[in-house]
């Protein structure tokens, strides 16, 4: 009974926050067409149109500029952990965030296939959760095609590579994802370290085999 009922308070604030979440701030507006040029340098690891072909790197296309510019400015500031990224992020300055975002948005994603049988049993978490674990539905912020939320700066996490996003839920569970306290820290952050902390190794195979392949 616990359990469910930690599940049902855990999808009642993700509700709540995605109502009262603010936008953030930024005067940038971002060109589409500056960010193709200013993306060059991007498509040696997110491939030239942002669709990964390496399992380790995420891929950008069709992702929305709001969380895009969200992630960069964490990235450049180092609250976000990401020893790769973090000098890459470096000298970017608000508008090139925001012409980078701009540009990858308007990219199409390409789908990827769905891996192995698992990945039913993580349709049936994404959509579902697990109350008896205090697991809310997945769905719920990130929408049932995988789409996010842009405004609400909930990504876009269909056909997405699997290891990536293995090692994703595997830093949010560590708590490793952003600096500990650090000012900035996305708002969902905490909610996700307490979603991905309840999430077994075999729940993020089904998880990530179901992302993979959701179009």
């Amino acid at each position: 009974m616990k359990s469910r009922l930690a599940a049902a308070t855990l999808a009642a604030s993700l509700i709540a926050l995605h109502l009262a979440m603010p936008a953030r701030a930024s005067s940038a507006v971002g060109n589409a067409d500056a960010g193709a040029a200013k993306a060059a340098v991007c498509g040696a690891c997110h491939g030239a149109t942002g669709n990964s072909v390496n399992p380790e790197w995420p891929s950008l296309a069709g992702q929305h500029h709001e969380y895009l510019v969200e992630q960069l400015a964490a990235l450049k500031s180092g609250v976000r952990v990401a020893p790769l990224m973090n000098p890459m992020a470096a000298a970017l300055s608000e508008q090139d965030m925001a012409d980078l975002a701009a540009h990858f948005e308007k990219q199409t994603l390409v789908g990827l296939e769905t891996g192995s049988e698992v990945w039913k049993a993580g349709e049936k978490l994404y959509r579902s959760g697990d109350p008896a674990r205090g697991i809310p539905a997945c769905a719920a912020c990130h929408g049932p095609e995988g789409r996010g939320n842009g405004p609400a700066r909930w990504p876009q996490v269909r056909a997405q590579q699997p290891a990536y996003v293995t090692t994703q839920l595997q830093h949010y569970a560590a708590r490793a994802r952003y600096q500990a306290n650090a000012k900035g820290t996305p708002t969902g952050a905490e909610l996700m370290y307490d979603i991905a902390k309840r999430l077994t190794e075999d729940d993020i195979k089904a998880l990530t085999a179901y992302l993979q392949g959701l179009r």
